[in-house]
């Protein structure tokens, strides 16, 4: 990867947690960073750490990513204890170098939440957001030919709502960083997108309790209204969807 120079470049000094395994200890590992293009994401920056470390004959630091686009969610990692890093509104592979100082120090770890097992270094197990979406966060249609899209009338306002709430891309920042480690805003979301659709409502009741059983099974701490899920998803979800999903799961206790 070409590096620049000059005073488009930082020097920095990172502190890493590096894990060898779930059951093993682990430790805050220093590195240098050096001839950083400020132009570069974060995750870039890391691959250029890495290539020194590979180069000298030692294991490379660990890191979940996939589309570096901001839109698969694999990527993850608390930055001076803020989910995905300083900037609002965005994940860890679209943040760039810029946003930086010459000389920082950068401590980089991995989520912290009982339900998300650390693998290795940075990278944790989320498989626990998988069996939420399992539970329920899906709707049973017979396959076939695509229906007409105005088949079912949809006020836009409605749609706006769902459509914001499907934006929640399952990085795992609000359970990160959540005082409680807590997933009620990824669970609300998923709730809402279909809640607030008419195709979502024939299994309302069993999704609700589904999913928020899930949600509890799998080990996160309960909302306290702390708002710092709002605060670092880099979707900018809100926690609106948190109160629908309140009412959804009320609704279906009475009912069951």
């Amino acid at each position: 990867m070409k590096q620049a120079s000059g005073e488009k470049c930082i020097n920095l000094k990172l502190k890493v947690w590096r894990q060898k395994a779930e059951e093993s200890n682990g430790r805050l590992e220093s590195f240098k960073a050096e001839n950083i293009s400020k132009d570069m994401s974060f995750l870039e920056m890391l691959d250029v750490v890495n290539e020194e470390i590979i180069l000298s004959g030692k294991d490379p630091i660990a890191l979940d990513h996939d589309c570096r686009e901001g839109i698969c969610g694999s990527c993850g990692a608390m930055v001076n204890g803020r989910a995905h890093g300083p900037e609002k509104g965005t994940t860890l592979c679209q943040l760039h170098m810029r946003h930086f100082s010459n000389g920082d120090t950068v401590v980089i770890e991995p989520w912290r939440s009982r339900a998300f097992k650390v693998v290795k270094d940075l990278v944790v197990d989320r498989s626990a957001f998988d069996k939420i979406i399992q539970a329920g966060g899906y709707i049973s249609v017979n396959t076939g030919g695509a229906p007409d899209g105005n088949a079912i009338p949809v006020p836009q306002e409605v749609a706006e709502k769902a459509m914001d709430a499907a934006e929640c891309i399952g990085c795992g920042a609000c359970a990160a960083a959540c005082p409680n480690a807590s997933a009620m805003l990824f669970t609300g979301a998923k709730i809402s997108q279909f809640a607030l659709l008419p195709q979502g409502h024939p299994e309302a009741k069993k999704r609700a309790l589904a999913m928020v059983g899930e949600m509890d099974k799998q080990g996160f701490g309960n909302c306290t209204n702390e708002k710092e899920c709002e605060a670092e998803c880099p979707k900018g979800i809100s926690i609106i969807n948190i109160a629908r999903m309140n009412r959804e799961f009320l609704k279906s206790s009475i009912l069951s």
